[in-house]
């Protein structure tokens, strides 16, 4: 019971720090330096065991963060790194833009408003899988659809709710969610992308296509009947506008899909005869990107300044996302350490639900944090480390327990007004995060919906 009460303890106290925009990387971090120096204080055990240990309770209370940071940093961060510069370097040399606008200018063909929106949100949904920042897609499809959206017949409130959610679920195998997962889960990351996250995410996605287009299709007659919008609000504004960048050739749109061709057809779900990690799969397509742009632009020095934009990529990242995967582990162990963890699944096990009560405690806890803090790697950060533990105590599939809180995370976040993602979509359209949030919430509700009920066939 007192393993509980600390868990629940630390739970609130981090959940409060990061609702109140404290630093949520050090918020977790000192939350589980407090709860491991606490249960280190009431417990015989010791922390660590083993060479790892330094024989003194105060400093191990440290060197649970100092293992942490060791291997996660050498592993899961230098795949997350690699990532993110990969992504600096394509925005920098105009890749992802050329991607985004060659597949919404089919879009411009559709002649029904809501019709072109909810095709709008199935190929944000999917662009998601190459552009694996929510932000940074936002921000594109900001400048490439949500123009097409407004010019089509739909209000700015429902342009900008379509461009909240399409990064949702977090799709593909190039986000901090799906590689934590695809190695909690010890699954190759084209596995557990294709044999876990696909096969919810293909749910999902049509059915939020379809609540959306009915959803805001009432919301735009509702609110301009009340006179909470006006016939202005189908029109685009100043705060939509956006300089001009310099635009890159239209074949540089294959850039970002190489990584994703490589791990796919070098994967045991294709081809065994190679092993191909991510990070080598990235600087693959990286070093052949540069080698094109260098070719297009005929100077070495301008092309060698592009370049710089992958290791700031890295570096922002690691501050960022990296810290967060490392401050949260150390959160995580906190809340293993006291106990109160394994009391909820022995608990939970001795009852007939077994699977299905702990996997509704957690997909609930994940979902609540993440419309809390408005952020989709916290909560699953924080708990998806405990996930082979509670799946062994009731017999449930590791990977399938995983996938449900790694899209509900995403899911909850496009539910908060305190998300990055809500706040720019927002400031952008020239509308509040709350006004947005409005229209966001009843859709991605059905969402964490089919998520829940698809994933228990699957648990």
């Amino acid at each position: 019971m007192l393993g509980l009460i600390i868990t629940f303890g630390a739970v609130c106290a981090a959940a409060y720090l990061i609702a109140k925009k404290y630093y949520p990387a050090l918020s977790l971090l000192v939350v589980g330096l407090v709860t491991l120096t606490i249960v280190g204080l009431i417990s015989p055990d010791p922390l660590i065991t083993g060479k790892k240990a330094t024989k003194l309770f105060a400093f191990d209370v440290v060197q649970v963060f100092t293992n942490l940071l060791q291997t996660r940093t050498a592993g899961l961060g230098m795949n997350i790194m690699v990532i993110g510069g990969f992504s600096y370097y394509m925005d920098k040399i105009g890749a992802t833009r050329a991607l985004v606008s060659v597949c919404v200018k089919p879009l411009s063909k559709i002649h029904a408003p809501y019709v072109v929106m909810a095709a709008g949100y199935v190929l944000g949904q999917l662009l998601n899988i190459f552009v694996p920042s929510a932000v940074g897609l936002a921000l594109l499809l900001m400048v490439t659809l949500y123009p097409l959206l407004v010019s089509a017949g739909i209000s700015r409130h429902s342009a900008a709710a379509t461009i909240a959610i399409t990064g949702a679920c977090g799709l593909g195998p190039s986000s901090g969610n799906m590689i934590l997962g695809a190695e909690i889960s010890k699954m190759h990351v084209m596995e557990f992308f294709l044999n876990g996250q696909v096969l919810v995410a293909m749910f999902i996605i049509p059915a939020v296509a379809v609540v959306h287009f009915f959803i805001q299709q009432w919301f735009d007659k509702k609110d301009l009947a009340s006179g909470k919008i006006s016939q202005a609000d189908f029109g685009l504004t100043s705060q939509s506008a956006e300089t001009e960048a310099e635009k890159a050739p239209t074949f540089y749109a294959l850039f970002p899909l190489l990584p994703v061709v490589l791990l796919f057809v070098f994967s045991p779900l294709m081809y065994k005869g190679v092993r191909l990690e991510v990070v080598t799969a990235l600087l693959i397509a990286l070093l052949a990107s540069f080698a094109c742009d260098l070719l297009r632009r005929r100077n070495v020095k301008e092309s060698f300044a592009t370049m710089k934009s992958f290791f700031d990529g890295m570096g922002k990242l690691f501050s960022s996302t990296v810290t967060l995967i490392i401050c949260a582990e150390v959160f995580a162990a906190g809340l293993t350490k006291s106990g109160g963890i394994a009391t909820l699944i022995s608990w939970v096990g001795s009852m007939d639900a077994g699977a299905i009560a702990i996997f509704t405690v957690m997909f609930v806890i994940v979902a609540v944090a993440a419309m809390v803090t408005g952020s989709g790697n916290a909560p699953f950060f924080s708990f998806a480390p405990m996930i082979p533990d509670a799946a062994a105590g009731v017999g449930a599939n590791v990977a399938m327990m995983l996938v449900p809180l790694q899209l509900v995370s995403g899911i909850g976040r496009s539910m908060s007004p305190v998300a990055g993602v809500c706040m720019a979509v927002a400031g952008m359209s020239g509308i509040t995060p709350f006004d947005l949030v409005r229209r966001t919430i009843p859709v991605m509700a059905v969402a964490m919906v089919v998520c829940y009920l698809r994933s228990l066939m699957l648990v």
